[in-house]
């Protein structure tokens, strides 16, 4: 029997025959595929965090087959294959980890990123991808709470932060009180109040980073939060054979309430 990966890249070419092939498979391009791809990394991300390890088998395996579909398509154009993506990725681990891979030391962790950062900048300039910016380097598709977590990342190595809590406290506090301003004038326009919004959002993610946490792990912590709780909102709701629309906001408040004691007497956040 053949390698599983080898059985996996035959099953990608027949899906792909033109003749016998399956006809959305056949159609498929590296653009229609995105959305896929994307899609298939929450699921993953999903499974990690509900640490269901059975589903997270599976979730691998269909983003695997995200690697393979894409390289069956360069190959079919004469780009390159998957063997050449693999190789890719292995030289590129041994290249930019010379304290594993070699006799090189480095000091501490810092020392670590900053010649990661210099082999990266090396890396593109050899291709021709010489970066105007230290910026440019961030992914544009990238979930924006992420971005912008990325972006602050980058300036703070290069010394374009605040050393300390109060000045970045502070700042989130100055937009809250541009978004109320904006929003309390006269004619409120719409274009600014999101202007302010957008300033605000990215002072929480700065305050975040300063407080070493993801704002997309902290924010996905609170989305799970707010629907563990509703859910019981829900379920309390249902003990009076009403639905939610039959409650006022004080009551539903009250059944929120009720939640949140159960958890902090149960232990739960």
């Amino acid at each position: 029997m053949s390698h599983p990966i080898e059985q996996l890249k035959q099953i990608m070419a027949q899906l792909r025959d033109p003749e016998s092939g399956c006809p959305w498979d056949k159609k498929q391009t590296f653009e229609s595929i995105v959305p896929h791809t994307v899609e298939e990394t929450y699921e993953v991300v999903d499974a990690i965090y509900a640490q269901d390890w059975e589903n997270l088998k599976e979730e691998l395996g269909d983003f695997v087959f995200q690697a393979i579909f894409y390289s069956q398509l360069a190959q079919e154009q004469s780009l390159f294959d998957f063997d050449d993506v693999i190789r890719c990725v292995n030289e590129k681990l041994i290249r930019r980890h010379p304290h594993v891979f070699s006799d090189q030391v480095f000091h501490d962790e810092a020392a670590i990123h900053a010649n990661w950062d210099k082999i990266k900048s090396e890396e593109k300039a050899e291709v021709g991808q010489s970066c105007n910016s230290i910026l440019d380097g961030v992914p544009q598709s990238l979930p924006a709470l992420s971005r912008a977590y990325k972006v602050q990342v980058k300036c703070a190595k290069h010394g374009f932060d605040w050393d300390t809590l109060e000045p970045v406290v502070e700042k989130v506090r100055e937009e809250l009180d541009e978004v109320i301003q904006e929003v309390r004038c006269p004619q409120p326009d719409p274009a600014l109040i999101e202007d302010e919004l957008g300033d605000l959002l990215f002072a929480v993610v700065n305050l975040t980073r300063h407080l070493k946490h993801h704002p997309e792990s902290a924010l996905t912590r609170a989305n799970q939060k707010f629907i563990r709780r509703f859910k019981g909102v829900e379920a309390l709701a249902a003990e009076g054979e009403k639905t939610l629309d039959d409650y006022t906001l004080d009551e539903l408040d009250h059944f929120w309430e009720q939640v949140k004691m159960r958890e902090k007497s149960s232990g739960s956040d």
